[in-house]
C-alpha cells in the first residue's frame, strides 16, 4: 500500500505533466487560431500553465528532499488578466471573427485538460490536511476554473457571437425602461 508522501509524488508527477501538457496545447492553439483574440488568450494561458508547472516542481523538489509542503507564493490573478485580454479584444474587433474547425476543437480540448486539472486538485485539496498543501490546491483549484470560464466564454463567443453579446450585454426582453 502506498504511502501518504508517496500519493503525493505521484499526484505532483502527474499535475506536473498536465501543466506541460497544457502548455503545450494552447501553444498549439495559438498557432492555430485565426484571430488576434485566441493567439493572445492562449499565449498567456500557455504562460500561466507553465508558471502552475513551476510551482508544481518547486513543491516536488521541497517534499523530496525535505518531505515537507513548502508555503508557496502563489497568488494568481483570478482570471482578470484572461477577461482583460478578452475585454480589450473584443472591443478592437469591428466584426465577427470567424474560427475554423480547428480553433473549435482546440478549444474543446482545451476545456477537457482543465477539467480534469480541476478534478485532481480538487481531489487533492479534499484529501489534504489544513495547511501550506490546502491552501495551494485551493487556490490552483480557482484558477483552473477561472481557465476554464474564459475558455468557455471564448468558445460560445467563436461558435454564436450574436447570442455571446446578448449574454454579455444582458439585455432585457421586458420592455422596461
Amino acid at each position: 500500500m502506498a504511502t501518504e508522501r508517496e500519493k503525493t509524488i505521484r499526484a505532483l508527477k502527474y499535475a506536473i505533466q498536465m501543466e506541460i501538457d497544457g502548455k503545450v496545447l494552447y501553444f498549439k492553439a495559438s498557432h492555430e487560431s485565426g484571430n488576434e483574440l485566441g493567439k493572445k488568450l492562449m499565449e498567456s494561458l500557455a504562460g500561466q500553465e507553465d508558471f502552475h508547472r513551476q510551482k508544481f516542481e518547486q513543491i516536488y523538489e521541497n517534499i523530496r528532499k525535505s518531505r515537507e509542503w513548502p508555503v508557496v507564493d502563489f497568488k494568481p490573478d483570478a482570471g482578470h488578466s484572461l477577461r482583460t485580454i478578452f475585454a480589450e479584444e473584443i472591443d478592437k474587433t469591428e466584426s465577427t471573427i470567424t474560427a475554423s474547425q480547428t480553433e473549435l476543437d482546440d478549444l474543446q480540448r482545451a476545456m477537457e485538460l482543465e477539467d480534469k486539472s480541476y478534478d485532481l486538485y480538487r481531489q487533492r485539496y479534499q484529501q489534504s490536511a489544513k495547511g501550506a498543501e490546502k491552501d495551494f490546491y485551493e487556490t490552483i483549484t480557482a484558477e483552473e476554473r477561472q481557465h476554464k470560464l474564459v475558455l468557455l466564454d471564448y468558445y460560445e463567443y467563436l461558435h454564436d457571437p450574436a447570442a455571446w453579446f446578448v449574454k454579455a450585454e444582458h439585455h432585457s426582453l421586458d420592455g422596461g425602461n
